[in-house]
């Protein structure tokens, strides 16, 4: 291979160097600084044919441009229905000290034992976590700016969170999550505010088929009462428990409800529930949930074995669940955490939130995400036409239309296939005529829907074109 690259070269030089004494030594030459030449590019050929190709991390995928149209769709949906129920942005760090996290969501759950990347500071010798969740890292950065000083506070966040469990369906290593929060509110009315603003997001998503389920968690001492109820059921019937079950019988009894176990689901059957245990003020607060929701035509079911799960959930807790896919899956869930400001070494706080999950939720959206289109694709060739086409593009960008100009030459013919697969609305076709006149050609690609059409070319002046585009 490189023997006839050689050759190729030094016929290319031959006519340059005729026949002199001096041509042979050039050639000489050539040919040896050729030689020379080749030998890092050849090492480099094959250093680069030994080199694996480099994959994404399992479960962390990437989000390509054919796909990034339904992203945006949901992050433009989500964030323009939190602003109207007057939620601010709020943004906290992907890393945090790994304490944080186990003093949150609780030292015996799946999360923390389990699922939590976690790892040494080599700098510094700290523990530090990517975050699984979004709730602690809020709570933290709202503890260390004293947010709530002047009173509540409504705020949005979205972003990425990490847990290493097994990739599935809707559940992945890296994903992201859109989360509500409301720090200072104790009373039922903010709680059916987020969940009402949930529905609003699902309906303006255009996702009919969730239903929401509620429960009440109770207080401190209500869960404690709870808590003993619910390990003499299961000490009861020892035998039905597995393993993992019997585990978390004295830590976290609650947890077991959550149970994929055939025989322990059979147990959970007849386990005690918690509303039996609430007292007056509790259940004051479920009961005027209820009626908020109601009167606000948002549909419910109260689902007593609902326990989320975080440790920090009191009161409130709720899910939206799809029955779409062959096993239930929640898609948004949240709940009271009335406690948790305290237990980061914040002042008493009520709070409640929610986080839903962008990839389970772009599952349901099906083909309903609207693509995102430009509106024109400038076609240009000849004296003059690229700086027209630049002029023309940059007019019609500060009137608000997304434009494409082409790159890279080509004939008119070849810039149109370009054009056609852009998805642009229009073809802005621009040559030496139109640069003269101060015209361009405009063929319509597109209807409003953005089904390919056959529409007649039409000759419009430059400085209506914006008008013409957006009619």
């Amino acid at each position: 291979m490189f023997e006839k690259r050689r050759t190729a070269q030094k016929s290319c030089n031959a006519p340059q160097l005729l026949d002199s004494s001096l041509g042979r030594r050039a050639r000489r030459g050539s040919r040896k600084t050729t030689h020379i030449m080749e030998k890092p590019q050849q090492a480099k050929l094959q250093a680069t044919a030994s080199q694996p190709r480099l994959q994404a991390v399992r479960g962390m995928n990437d989000i390509l441009p054919g796909e990034s149209a339904r992203w945006e769709f949901f992050e433009e949906t989500v964030t323009r229905v939190a602003r109207q129920y007057g939620y601010r942005n709020m943004r906290a760090p992907i890393v945090e000290h790994t304490p944080l996290f186990v003093r949150s969501i609780g030292e015996v759950t799946d999360i923390v034992e389990k699922e939590m990347y976690s790892f040494e500071d080599k700098l510094n010798g700290e523990q530090l976590t990517l975050r699984p969740e979004l709730t602690a890292g809020l709570v933290r950065a709202a503890i260390n700016a004293s947010l709530t000083y002047n009173g509540p506070v409504r705020i949005y966040s979205l972003g990425q969170m990490f847990r290493h469990e097994r990739p599935q369906k809707g559940r992945e290593r890296q994903f992201s999550q859109f989360d509500i929060e409301c720090f200072g509110f104790d009373g039922p009315d903010v709680d059916a505010e987020i969940m009402i603003l949930a529905s609003r997001i699902f309906r303006e998503l255009g996702i009919p088929d969730i239903r929401l389920e509620i429960n009440s968690l109770g207080n401190t001492d209500e869960r404690a009462a709870y808590r003993a109820k619910l390990i003499a059921h299961y000490d009861a019937n020892l035998n039905a428990l597995d393993d993992e079950a019997k585990r978390r019988l004295y830590t976290n009894p609650m947890r077991i409800l959550d149970s994929k176990v055939a025989s322990v689901i059979e147990v959970n059957k007849s386990a005690p529930i918690l509303l039996d245990s609430l007292q007056d003020e509790s259940r004051a607060h479920f009961e005027g949930l209820q009626t908020l929701l109601s009167d606000a035509r948002v549909g419910f079911v109260v689902n007593p074995r609902i326990v989320r799960g975080m440790d920090y959930y009191n009161r409130t807790a709720f899910e939206f669940i799809t029955d779409r896919f062959e096993n239930p899956m929640t898609i948004c869930g949240g709940g009271r955490y009335d406690g948790l400001f305290e237990q980061l070494g914040g002042k008493p706080t009520p709070a409640i939130g929610f986080g839903m999950g962008v990839e389970r939720t772009l599952l349901l959206l099906d083909d309903k995400a609207p693509v995102a289109t430009q509106d024109a694709y400038i076609v240009h060739a000849g004296t003059g036409a690229a700086a027209f086409a630049s002029q023309i593009a940059e007019t019609l960008r500060e009137a608000g239309l997304a434009v494409t100009q082409h790159a890279g030459g080509g004939s008119f013919k070849s810039q149109m296939k370009k054009a056609d697969s852009s998805g642009a609305r229009f073809a802005v076709v621009i040559g030496e005529n139109e640069v003269a006149a101060s015209t361009v050609a405009v063929k319509p690609l597109r209807n409003a829907t953005g089904e390919p059409i056959q529409g007649e070319q039409a000759i419009i002046t430059s400085s209506a074109l914006a008008a013409h585009l957006r009619g």
